[in-house]
């Protein structure tokens, strides 16, 4: 069962797709878009958060710029969407489907937070400014470490436990920042786990972008994804 809802933000309202579970639901997740909106993969990936028992919430984070979604082909363009968009109001957008969660009776604890590509980095954004959350999944953020909004500076702030999965072929977040994120998280304390998969590139989980998905890798990262939140979300 899935639908839009319109939550109020300080920046105006904002569309935020919902899927829910067909049974009990006790888990919540806030599941954050790559640089080409709430579109039709999005909206499969937050179901497939449904069929695993959550309920799961995709917001729409252009809703201030007026474009609801980019065709993968318009990636300048969407480069420079993400580009206007930052930690704060990332922050922002997050708390606003954490707000909705609460009204619902979901506490924080009981909610994770991922995302793929620019959502990868802005869930990991939301696990450095949310205290006490349940959990954080990232699938291949770049500008974490580098660029306008690069935010592992602020890794030491992450609570939840966290898990990352990189592309070993992926141009946007190369072997370096790779080593330096394990390295600042690891000094910082943070429960982490960054799974690197040889052979995979930029969106490899991306089932809608042909030429990117590796399926293999694919399966073995969404089979992690679903141990790791089954273990710190029941």
């Amino acid at each position: 069962m899935s639908d839009w809802i319109t939550l109020d933000t300080a920046d105006g309202p904002m569309n935020v797709y919902v899927a829910r579970p067909a049974g009990p639901v006790g888990r919540a997740a806030i599941v954050l878009q790559e640089a080409f909106g709430v579109n039709t993969h999005i909206q499969e990936v937050t179901r497939r958060f449904a069929d695993h028992g959550f309920l799961a919430l995709a917001p729409d984070l252009f809703h201030r710029t007026g474009v609801a979604e980019l065709p993968y082909e318009r990636h300048a363009e969407a480069v420079g969407l993400i580009g206007g968009i930052d930690a704060a109001q990332i922050t922002s957008d997050v708390w606003a489907c954490l707000d909705q969660l609460a009204a619902d009776g979901f506490t924080v604890a009981r909610t994770a937070v991922t995302g793929f590509c620019f959502g990868g980095r802005a869930a990991f954004t939301a696990a450095t400014a949310v205290p006490g959350l349940g959990a954080a999944v990232v699938f291949y953020g770049p500008g974490i470490v580098a660029g306008p909004h690069a935010v592992l500076g602020k890794g030491a702030d992450i609570t939840a436990p966290l898990l990352l999965h990189v592309g070993a072929d992926d141009p946007t977040i190369p072997a370096a920042q790779v080593t330096m994120i394990a390295t600042t998280l690891t000094e910082a304390g943070v429960r982490f786990t960054q799974h690197i998969y040889p052979g995979a590139g930029h969106a490899f989980a991306c089932d809608a972008r042909p030429h990117m998905f590796r399926a293999q890798q694919a399966t073995q990262a969404w089979e992690r994804t679903w141990d790791f939140l089954d273990v710190h979300l029941g």
